[in-house]
């Protein structure tokens, strides 16, 4: 046995505690404890985000330790401030509160601790803090300085117990607000970070040396986007927004900024042969720093495993945890047959270009992929919307022939997957068409359920309740939308109109239909609508001017029967707007 000296070094030093953990335990033991589990995780995964290490926990206690004194209370700052958000909708006598300590000085490490008067005096300075609140050493104040923009109260020199001399302690103001994101000069949106962790997922960048690989590095990046979807814990921005940012270069706080989210995803996908090399990258988009990235080699066969560890392991990345049940929702893949997938993928592409040729050829390719498995259904969804697509708008001959491929292929999709959200979305759609309300209804209320964060659903929902005689809810639902998908496409603002023209707000349906930047025939036919209905003639003829340009074979008989009104009422008060502006019968 020896006296030598036991090894020392200077760290920075955080302790956290629970105030008042013996009262709540009292109140509801089981509770507080999975509230108090739920907790020391965001600590340990934010203490683990600024390069420190949690080196014990004793009971509601937390010591963790770091290299530099800016990086320990920089976690200190954002543990508070994320413990507060997640507790802002309980009580306060269901809330668990930490108070913090921070301390720079000497420790003695040991058998994976640490030890003396540094650890000591951060336990101490815990004890002074506010619950929810952090006090600091002079030494951390001095080591720190500006270097984080922080504002400090003086506390003064305070005897603490087991301490010889006195500690000069300071009281570290935390700013727990939330700024507002505006997405243009007419809208402004809280940011979604306010109430649950936002992410945004890039489109991965196709790195295969081959355009005709685009589709699959899209079609992965759209996956995962409808797997993080699918969990009520995170806030999802939507794919028609974060692909405005396809083939540009892109900086991460920027985009952080504009679609108002926490965290950004980016990736990239080099495939050859049957080989795919799959790189994704987790950053933290308020300051740029990568919180997780990982590269993933695998045969082609294996790529649905491929797309359930990338969600996982994101989920695992971020601070906020999710529940084991909201995870297992993540992991659905639609097939085994990687060449039927890879139809799939093809066919839905040809489908969002709206056009007559791709349309007809996204049907062959869907049509191919449930040939290959007939069990895919997410194929027989997506071919039903796109023999759907084809029956509206006469692509394609034998319109009844047309009209049960479509409802076949939809009542197959649900028949294979109930817990489908797309299949739900879908079924839904081709429901309205049919004016089977109640099913209708049915099937966008379930696939909202399965997966609350689908712009698609959500806009359905709004348009589906303006049909049902419920326009005002409607409104409610695509100013929800809206919010949701910042850069959204043209049908949201479309459909928007339709549904104020339904709740009789004439000039807000207006000048929303003056945002979609390529307005169609239907468009012009809701704007007259409107203008004849506040008695503005010129505005009408200007109207219809276009409408007859664009479609110059429009009858109003015609017209009323592609229209999806229940209640007859509700037709004929949009109908008489369009004989009021003497549109040809």
């Amino acid at each position: 046995m020896t006296d030598d000296p036991l090894p020392r070094r200077l760290a920075a030093i955080l302790y956290a505690d629970v105030a008042g953990y013996s009262k709540l335990t009292g109140q509801d033991e089981d509770a507080t404890h999975r509230r108090l589990s739920h907790c020391l995780d965001l600590i340990s995964s934010t203490v683990n985000k600024h390069g420190g290490k949690v080196v014990h926990y004793a009971g509601d206690a937390v010591l963790a330790c770091f290299n530099a004194a800016s990086d320990a209370l920089a976690c200190a700052v954002e543990a508070q401030k994320d413990l507060q958000q997640r507790s802002q909708d309980r009580p306060d006598n269901e809330c668990v509160k930490f108070r913090m300590g921070v301390n720079l000085g000497d420790v003695i490490e040991d058998r994976g601790d640490i030890y003396g008067n540094g650890v000591n005096v951060a336990a101490r300075l815990e004890s002074l803090a506010e619950p929810g609140g952090i006090c600091v050493s002079e030494s951390i104040r001095s080591a720190v300085g500006t270097k984080l923009s922080l504002q400090y109260e003086s506390l003064g020199p305070q005897e603490v117990k087991n301490i010889e001399d006195p500690v000069l302690a300071h009281k570290v103001r935390i700013d727990t607000s939330t700024p507002s994101v505006s997405s243009d000069s007419t809208t402004t949106t809280l940011s979604p970070t306010a109430s649950r962790p936002s992410i945004a997922i890039l489109p991965f960048t196709n790195m295969s040396g081959d355009a005709e690989q685009e589709y699959f590095a899209d079609g992965l990046t759209e996956d995962i986007i409808t797997a993080l979807s699918r969990f009520h814990s995170f806030f999802v921005i939507a794919r028609n927004s974060t692909f405005t940012y396809k083939g540009q270069a892109v900086k991460i706080q920027q985009v952080g900024k504009e679609l108002g989210a926490r965290y950004v995803v980016e990736g990239s996908v080099r495939r050859a042969g049957n080989r795919v090399r799959i790189t994704v990258q987790l950053i933290d988009a308020s300051n740029g720093n990568h919180l997780w990235a990982k590269n993933y080699d695998r045969d082609l066969d294996d790529i649905f495993a491929v797309q359930d560890e990338v969600t996982q392991s994101i989920v695992t990345a971020l601070p906020e945890r999710i529940e084991a049940a909201d995870l297992e929702r993540g992991r659905r893949k639609g097939t085994d047959q990687m060449v039927a997938y890879d139809y799939f993928l093809r066919g839905r592409e040809c489908h969002h270009k709206y056009e007559q040729e791709a349309c007809r050829q996204g049907v062959q390719l869907l049509e191919k992929a449930v040939e290959l498995d007939p069990n895919f259904a997410q194929a027989w969804a997506w071919l039903s919307c796109t023999v759907g697509q084809a029956w509206t708008r006469d692509y394609m001959p034998d319109s009844d022939k047309l009209w049960k491929r479509c409802v076949e292929a939809a009542k197959r999709s649900m028949e294979l997957d109930r817990e489908d959200s797309e299949c739900h979305r879908i079924t839904s759609e081709i429901r309205l068409l049919g004016r089977v309300y109640d099913e209708a209804e049915y099937h966008n209320e379930r696939g909202l359920e399965l997966n609350p964060n689908n712009p698609l659903l959500l806009a359905q929902r709004g348009y589906l309740l303006a049909y049902v005689g419920r326009p005002d809810e409607g409104v409610d639902w695509m100013n929800k939308v809206i919010r949701l998908d910042p850069f959204h496409p043209e049908a949201y603002y479309a459909n928007l109109g339709i549904v104020l023209h339904a709740a009789h707000k004439y000039e807000d349906a207006i000048d929303v239909f003056k945002r979609v930047p390529e307005p169609k025939a239907t468009h012009q036919a809701y704007r007259i609508s409107c203008h004849a209905k506040l008695n503005q003639i010129s505005q009408v003829d200007e109207c219809k001017k276009k409408l007859l340009e664009l479609d110059p074979d429009f009858t109003i008989s015609s017209y009323a029967r592609s229209l999806r009104y229940k209640h007859k009422a509700d037709l004929e008060h949009y109908l008489e707007g369009l004989r009021a502006a003497g549109l040809p019968e």
